[in-house]
């Protein structure tokens, strides 16, 4: 009796899971498996007590069969082929005017007097202003007393820039400044763009010297970065001379390479120097 229990059984679940692979109208059960609300229904479960599972059966569904959504993607909208397209002939510009031509240029508002034109100004930029790096002389002596500026020789921008003393960006200079100028007790002697009353007369009290020179944009790199050059296989380039607004503002070209000595020079010294450059 057990056993003709267990065999009806069984029969009655390979019955159940047969499967047709041809999906078509006429064949219910392919429409239950593609239907995700009936699908969960087919999962492995005992029939009953005794342990018996009906076979699975697996969704007809397959990477290949995968789609987009209805409306998902759209194709571009193709101007300008025919009548047939719905964008032809004047490709949706319709007939003459400003808008059918080509583009006009940015701010055009049909001739009236634009936005830019119709707001005041405010403010002024001079071309020709100079941005400097302020240094004082106190952190100069700072450094002199920690090993890493070398007093004897001569002390350039570049040496203050490897050293720390001012920022990597230079645009016109390096401005000498006097703060700290009472612990210069020693003599130095510097190279800067510029120098205040005070603090020359602090170097000069103690000895030492400045000179105000001159370098271009191109001059300072070959000043603080000399490998460039020879990365690029180029010679260092002469130093420029000053423009004729800056020609009394300093005292000589600046030397290229970095030098390492300084040089005594005179007033006299100074203008033919210049005059000669």
């Amino acid at each position: 009796m057990l056993r003709r229990k267990l065999s009806s059984l069984l029969s009655n679940s390979v019955r159940n899971a047969s499967v047709y692979t041809k999906s078509t109208s006429h064949f219910p059960i392919t429409k239950l498996l593609h239907n995700p609300i009936h699908h969960s229904n087919l999962i492995q479960k005992p029939v009953n007590s005794f342990g018996v599972h009906s076979i699975r059966a697996y969704s007809l569904l397959s990477l290949n069969d995968l789609r987009d959504n209805k409306g998902a993607t759209q194709q571009k909208t193709r101007k300008g082929r025919g009548i047939g397209s719905g964008k032809g002939k004047t490709a949706g510009r319709g007939h003459k005017g400003q808008k059918a031509r080509g583009t006009h240029k940015f701010g055009f508002e049909g001739g009236q007097t634009p936005l830019r034109r119709r707001m005041p100004k405010r403010g002024f930029k001079n071309p020709f202003s100079l941005e400097f790096q302020p240094v004082g002389l106190g952190k100069i002596a700072r450094l002199i007393n920690a090993g890493k500026i070398d007093s004897s020789e001569l002390i350039t921008m570049k040496t203050l820039k490897d050293t720390g003393a001012i920022g990597k960006q230079i645009r016109d200079g390096v401005r000498l400044m006097g703060r700290g100028a009472e612990h210069i007790q020693w003599p130095i002697h510097l190279e800067v763009s510029r120098v205040t009353v005070r603090a020359k007369e602090a170097v000069e009290a103690a000895g030492g010297s400045v000179r105000k020179v001159y370098y271009n944009k191109l001059g300072f790199r070959a000043l603080l970065k000399p490998e460039w050059f020879e990365k690029k296989g180029r010679l260092i380039p002469k130093a420029a001379r000053p423009p004729p607004k800056q020609m009394d503002k300093v005292d000589s070209i600046g030397r290229l390479p970095a030098p390492t000595k300084p040089i005594p020079f005179t007033e006299e010294d100074d203008t033919q120097a210049a005059m000669s450059a």
